[in-house]
């Protein structure tokens, strides 16, 4: 049989090569904390502002936005152990000055929090 041949005539395919796009991201944890961001350099030399900390959100209730300060996490159904470390992630439910609210947005790509009032 020639080299690189199946026994039934059809060629093996070869591996995708690694390329420096395919990498995953780099993990980015936004904690509770006085505000500290950071601009970086993004594919095509567009610019995303990423987020270390944070502690307000725009809260949303019936339609209206207000800023509130946000006091403590308070459970994170993707993962019991990030609320502990009050780490902000999509879905988490949060204490505000105005009450409890659930993250809609993922502030790790985005350098706000958004969040929607539970009544």
């Amino acid at each position: 049989m020639k080299t690189g041949r199946k026994i039934s005539g059809g060629r093996y395919k070869k591996p995708k090569k690694r390329r420096l796009t395919g990498r995953p991201g780099q993990v980015r944890t936004i904690k509770l904390g006085d505000r500290k961001t950071k601009t970086l350099r993004t594919r095509g030399g567009n610019k995303k502002s990423i987020s270390f900390l944070n502690n307000i959100a725009n809260v949303t209730k019936k339609g209206k936005s207000k800023k509130s300060i946000i006091k403590n996490v308070l459970e994170t159904p993707s993962d019991i152990f990030l609320a502990r470390q009050n780490i902000l992630v999509k879905g988490a439910i949060i204490e505000t000055e105005l009450g409890k609210a659930r993250i809609t947005n993922r502030p790790s790509q985005e350098n706000i929090i958004q969040a929607v009032l539970i009544e």
